[in-house]
């Protein structure tokens, strides 16, 4: 069995090859720059839910690739809330989705602040405030103190995947850890965000939670190589589209004598992918800030609102009179009557289908 990378002497003196990790590299910085230039010409409000946006996302994401579905309308609005971003439609959510917004705000807002043991185990208690992941009862607060495997595979037929460092290891290592996290200011900081997430993956500190927190702590670091709490795009949501590879990736270089330049550049294209991502994202909030401006003052009740958002964000499915009025909650008839005056006021428009089943859509807004 080949040995684990902190098996080594001195496995954290990590070594990479700065040439084949160059070019991406400067794509993400230049990237970056990009990104936040486009933002800073949006105007407030598109800025605003640009950040509600990239937050909602990575905090759903960063859940879901542990296999944990949460609630996006009640994170969005929990996130809103903290910011104090006026938005329609809030709504109340439950312990564990505040205290996961919780950790993810107090990661990327507060990034200017040392990371510290009672930081890093508030967060955990946050994640975990009912002191169970699931149905088992973990260590909530505090390092491991049991052995950690990843496993899969049936009983009796288990692949053991990676085994982190010894329990009585743990707090020494994370002591050398957060030191460095604290005191290394000569590395680029996308590049530290790359590393700091792979070292503390393999220290795998808690009894649950490592992926989450990890993610946190990249999130802080790249805010960091910003300079700004705004994030504009969602890390998790591209680690999730990208987590066979993600996986893969990480089982190999675990294994590695001390060279992560495949951990580097994986982590450079994934972070290049999440800000392509939301180039796309961007052009939509861009439109919907257009189509408010040039419809200021046109008449449009709370309902219209409501429901022009939803279509400006991906409204699933086709947009028809019973689904206005569910989403609404209002009667079939106000619900008609508020799209046939959208209708005449140029904004929506029928499709194809006629009848009963008549779908609307966003009428061509011929903006600029």
């Amino acid at each position: 069995m080949a040995k684990y990378i902190y098996e080594y002497e001195n496995w954290t003196d990590f070594s990479w090859q700065d040439k084949a990790i160059n070019v991406v590299f400067g794509e993400v910085r230049l990237m970056q720059g990009k990104i936040i230039g486009q933002m800073n010409a949006l105007g407030f409000s598109a800025k605003e839910e640009a950040t509600l946006n990239a937050l909602t996302s990575d905090v759903v994401k960063s859940s879901e690739i542990e296999g944990e579905l949460l609630n996006y309308d009640q994170v969005r609005s929990s996130i809103a809330r903290r910011l104090g971003i006026n938005t329609a439609g809030l709504v109340s959510s439950n312990r564990h989705i505040e205290g996961v917004v919780e950790m993810m705000l107090d990661a990327t807002q507060r990034y200017t602040l040392p990371l510290t043991e009672k930081r890093m185990f508030g967060w955990h208690a946050a994640l975990f405030p009912t002191g169970y992941s699931g149905p088992y009862v973990i260590e909530v607060g505090h390092y491991r103190t049991g052995e950690m495997q990843v496993v899969s595979g049936a009983m009796g037929k288990e692949k053991v995947h990676f085994e982190a460092v010894k329990p009585e290891m743990v707090k020494t290592e994370m002591d050398r850890f957060l030191d460095w996290f604290n005191t290394e200011n000569r590395l680029d900081p996308v590049l530290k965000a790359a590393i700091a997430h792979f070292w503390f993956i393999i220290i795998h500190p808690f009894d649950d939670g490592n992926g989450r927190i990890g993610r946190a702590l990249t999130d802080m670091l790249l805010a960091r190589s910003e300079g700004s709490g705004e994030r504009f795009y969602s890390m998790s949501g591209q680690i999730l589209t990208e987590r066979i590879r993600y996986y893969e990736v990480l089982q190999k270089v675990q294994h590695s004598s001390g060279d992560i330049t495949e951990w580097f550049d994986w982590f450079l294209h994934c972070l290049k992918n999440a800000m392509l991502a939301t180039e796309n994202t961007t052009q939509k909030i861009l439109r919907k800030a257009e189509f408010w401006k040039l419809h200021q003052h046109i008449p449009i009740n709370e309902r219209q609102r409501l429901i022009l958002n939803k279509l400006f964000d991906g409204f699933e499915g086709k947009l028809q009179t019973s689904k206005w009025a569910k989403i609404t909650k209002t009667s079939a008839d106000t619900a008609l009557r508020d799209i046939k005056d959208l209708v005449e006021k140029g904004i929506l428009q029928q499709t194809d289908e006629r009848g009963r089943n008549a779908n609307y859509e966003l009428a061509d807004l011929k903006l600029e």
